[in-house]
């Protein structure tokens, strides 16, 4: 499983909750996040980056790309590229937006290379040509919570400014586009009120992977509980673990490694190493 950084980590607490018995590598990219303001074909690298160390060094049976911003712009490429299934975090999102809204109205909340990919938009309209769907990019939030202060109510104003547009346009459905929004899920539904439904896509892509599994006979047997989730971050290991233990909540302390970013002739790539911090 790979994010920008710990917006993933929605996904991943979803995931595990619906499949105990599954072993888990993630990779959060904090080093280089976000990805929503950086050039699309610089996420494509940086995901094909990530999927290389994943492929080559944990044999991993099934990609998870919990990014949005990485969901638009690479998984189409890396679905060419790789020999394994891959499944992103928008179908789900769109999905489950479609199927919520009774006034056909839907917010939408991203990064801006989310929204400038139109891939949402496109896929809730596919679903549904008479939904108006409004978009926003909130590259604020996604901040707010790599700097560990998601639910900090000293920021609730700021929220309720940004998102004062949906009230106004009366939407009764507000899609959290980024993985890293659900954990200020507190904050925005005071920000929209509680007659907004809030969709996280987290919850219908874990559904998506243990469907996945199950269908093709990939599900991992109870043998392999005793083995460890393994999590990797390209930034400050000790920033990452204090905002995964926070979300997680793990019976036993996380044990987190760092990967270096290595440059040679040919190609940038990602190395284990030992924690600098």
């Amino acid at each position: 499983m790979m994010d920008s950084g710990v917006g993933g980590l929605t996904v991943l607490l979803a995931a595990q909750q619906a499949l105990p018995q599954e072993r888990f590598v993630y990779v959060g990219d904090t080093a280089r996040m976000p990805y929503g303001s950086k050039l699309a074909s610089d996420v494509v690298s940086f995901s094909q980056e990530i999927a290389n160390f994943l492929i080559n060094n944990y044999d991993i049976k099934l990609l998870v790309i919990a990014c949005n911003t990485a969901s638009a712009c690479a998984l189409p490429i890396l679905a060419k590229e790789l020999n394994i299934p891959i499944i992103g975090v928008i179908d789900g999102g769109a999905r489950a937006a479609v199927q919520q809204s009774k006034n056909q109205k839907i917010g939408l909340i991203a990064t801006q290379g989310t929204v400038n990919s139109g891939k949402y938009q496109a896929e809730i309209k596919q679903l549904n040509p008479d939904l108006t769907v409004i978009a926003q990019a909130e590259p604020e939030f996604v901040t707010l919570v790599e700097s560990d202060q998601a639910n900090n109510p000293a920021y609730q104003a700021l929220i309720d400014q940004h998102l004062a547009i949906f009230v106004r346009q009366g939407v009764d459905t507000l899609v959290l586009g980024c993985t890293h929004f659900p954990l200020l899920g507190q904050m925005i539904q005071q920000a929209v009120g509680d007659q907004v439904t809030l969709i996280d896509p987290s919850f219908e892509t874990a559904n998506d992977i243990k469907k996945y599994l199950s269908q093709h006979k990939m599900l991992a047997s109870q043998d392999l509980i005793s083995e460890p989730n393994r999590y990797f971050t390209t930034g400050n290991c000790a920033t990452f673990t204090q905002i995964a233990s926070k979300w997680l909540q793990p019976t036993e302390p996380l044990v987190v490694a760092h990967l270096a970013i290595k440059h040679d002739a040919a190609q940038e790539y990602l190395e284990e190493v030992v924690c600098p911090d």
